[in-house]
């Protein structure tokens, strides 16, 4: 009980110093400071479970909110490890996703492998969904009140898995993740932190499918998303170190009293 309270009494010690320091020098708090604090922040939460997950997944194959699940095959909730890095978010499912019932099977999921492939991960490091969950009939964009409809689901899968980086595919997934930013010409390969997030808006894989000129651009962005991760798992490394010492000192300071 008296480590306990020790390790609670260091995490508010650290938010609060961090409080108080974007107060009194709001100048020094770079977007790398906070994602540091927003790494600390997630290394405090417990681990999700795959049971947590599925449970997601089968409400999201139940729904009948909005009018696709009327010309849907199936839904598609999602496909990937609970302990993905890497959350990739896109528009809907097409055909052979509407079939299959997973994200991304088809020529567009295949170069999304790619991009994945050339950062050195591999897709089970990677969970991908969609902004809605059922396939838009003729592949027509989704309607707001659809898109509206499946939003709460990819909040909480988002809030659920916490990954490293959700990579956003194209205007549309940017529209809903960050609603307010400048377009995805603008962003693309940029590191955005919002609400205790760190997004990377790209361009849709299957934009590069029809304009190959942007598949240049798919594989150096995805150079980048390589460099965010590099530097969360440094952040990750630092801190289960500092963690150790913290904790030698604990229980040091338990044997003195």
């Amino acid at each position: 009980m008296q480590l306990c309270n020790v390790r609670r009494r260091t995490k508010a010690k650290f938010i609060g110093r961090r409080s108080s320091l974007a107060q009194a020098h709001p100048s020094v708090c770079t977007p790398e400071l906070a994602v540091g604090y927003l790494y600390n922040r997630r290394s405090m939460q417990l681990a999700p479970t795959t049971e947590q997950l599925l449970e997601i997944h089968g409400r999201i194959r139940a729904c009948v909110a909005c009018r696709l699940h009327e010309t849907r095959t199936q839904a598609v909730p999602g496909y990937g490890p609970v302990e993905a890095r890497i959350m990739a978010v896109g528009e809907a499912p097409g055909e052979k996703e509407d079939q299959q019932g997973r994200p991304f099977v088809g020529a567009a999921g295949k170069l999304l492998t790619e991009l994945v492939e050339s950062i050195g991960l591999t897709r089970r490091d990677l969970y991908i969904t969609n902004t809605v969950r059922c396939r838009p009939p003729g592949n027509r964009d989704p309607e707001p009140d659809e898109v509206s409809a499946c939003s709460h689901f990819l909040d909480e899968q988002i809030a659920l898995l916490r990954p490293d980086v959700i990579l956003i595919l194209g205007r549309h997934a940017l529209l809903r993740l960050l609603p307010e930013s400048a377009g995805i010409s603008r962003l693309h390969g940029e590191r955005v932190v919002r609400d205790d997030r760190v997004y990377v808006p790209l361009y849709h894989p299957a934009a590069a499918l029809y304009n190959g000129s942007l598949r240049e651009t798919l594989f150096a962005d995805m150079q980048r998303v390589r460099a965010y991760l590099d530097e969360a798992e440094s952040l990750r490394a630092a801190r289960r170190a500092t963690a150790g010492e913290r904790e030698s000192a604990d229980q040091l300071s338990l044997f003195a009293l």
